[in-house]
């Protein structure tokens, strides 16, 4: 068995191609989506964070509307920039979004990715310490939301407060019991893989990494989950890890699918990323029976508990449906994931 979920970027443009024109668009259109997931029978509902971007910024109004829609999805991210975070302001907007959903939040977090602007995190009033660029500042602003997502009280309270307090020191409120074994990380190599792992987050592996070998992607993937699993049974953590990885597929069973993803680039992509090379996984379209043999062979996927299907948001509700009902029914049994 796997757990499947659906990531979404939320792009929203004014073009008339478009199902999806406006940032209002983007947000309703995602809370409807997530609906439709769970009843369909997917796990989860994931969303991107870009800021100064056409897309899905600002995840918590969104996630905790979904909450309040659904009753059984998981509700997460892939992933927070946490560059743009203050960490005391999202563990109390977190933990409101984790209550009202009842404890099914996901969090994907990470140092984030190259965004629409230069150095955007310094608009939102965030400098790098002294000696420490701008992912080491991501990194510290990851570990003091996990801090924080502990529950134990650092503040002292006001000797004649507004209202009373409970004995000793104050933590955030509202606390959300829990949600500190429900923080991932999206790790772009092997070495943030471990370090998550050290610290007790699950793990988030994308369609990209840092190309750290010249072997195809899926098997760079894997290699890095074995890395993650090993750093935490070295750790001594006492629960079992969660691990996702995200891919583009498309089972083709109409001429819609084909005329939208019949030329889905089938081949690993080499780029740069932050000046460093950087691998792109190949996306996936096929027939069915094509398909499902294709991703036999994928080594990333069969050594994740958890599916991420990126989706073409802007293609609309319906259709986007479609594609997810479409990998649940002709695909998924066939792999072994229902």
């Amino acid at each position: 068995m796997k757990k499947i979920g659906f990531l979404s970027f939320g792009h929203w443009t004014p073009s008339p191609h478009s199902q999806t024109r406006s940032a209002a668009d983007a947000l309703l259109q995602s809370i409807d989506l997530a609906v439709e997931a769970e009843r369909l029978g997917i796990d989860g509902a994931y969303f991107r964070v870009h800021h100064f971007a056409r897309q899905l910024a600002s995840p918590f109004p969104l996630l905790a509307a979904i909450g309040a829609k659904t009753r059984n999805i998981e509700i997460g991210t892939a992933v927070i920039d946490m560059r743009y975070e203050n960490p005391h302001y999202m563990a109390e907007d977190a933990g409101a979004a984790d209550l009202i959903a009842g404890g099914r939040l996901q969090l994907g977090i990470s140092r984030g990715s190259p965004e629409q602007v230069i150095e955007g995190w310094r608009y939102f009033g965030h400098h790098p310490a002294e000696g420490e660029d701008d992912a080491a500042m991501g990194r510290r602003h990851g570990e003091k939301f996990l801090e924080l997502l502990g529950g134990k009280g650092f503040a002292q309270p006001n000797p004649r407060p507004m209202f009373p307090n409970p004995p000793g020191l104050l933590r955030l409120e509202p606390f959300a019991e829990g949600l500190r074994d429900r923080i991932w990380w999206g790790a772009a190599t092997n070495a943030t893989a471990v370090w998550a792992a050290k610290l007790g987050m699950n793990l988030q592996s994308s369609t990209l990494k840092f190309d750290e070998t010249g072997e195809p992607f899926h098997i760079q993937q894997a290699a890095q989950i074995r890395a993650f699993q090993a750093a935490w049974k070295e750790a001594g953590h006492a629960r079992t890890p969660r691990i996702s990885v995200s891919r583009s597929i498309f089972a083709l069973v109409d001429d819609r699918d084909r005329t939208y993803f019949g030329r889905v680039q089938e081949q690993d992509q080499i780029g740069v990323l932050d000046n460093t090379t950087a691998i792109f996984g190949r996306g996936y379209a096929a027939e069915p029976d094509v398909l499902i043999e294709q991703l036999r062979k994928d080594e990333a996927i069969a050594a994740a508990d958890t599916l991420l299907l990126t989706v073409p948001n802007q293609l609309g509700v319906a259709y986007n449906a479609h594609v997810l009902d479409a990998i649940l029914t002709t695909v998924a049994p066939a792999l072994g994931w229902r």
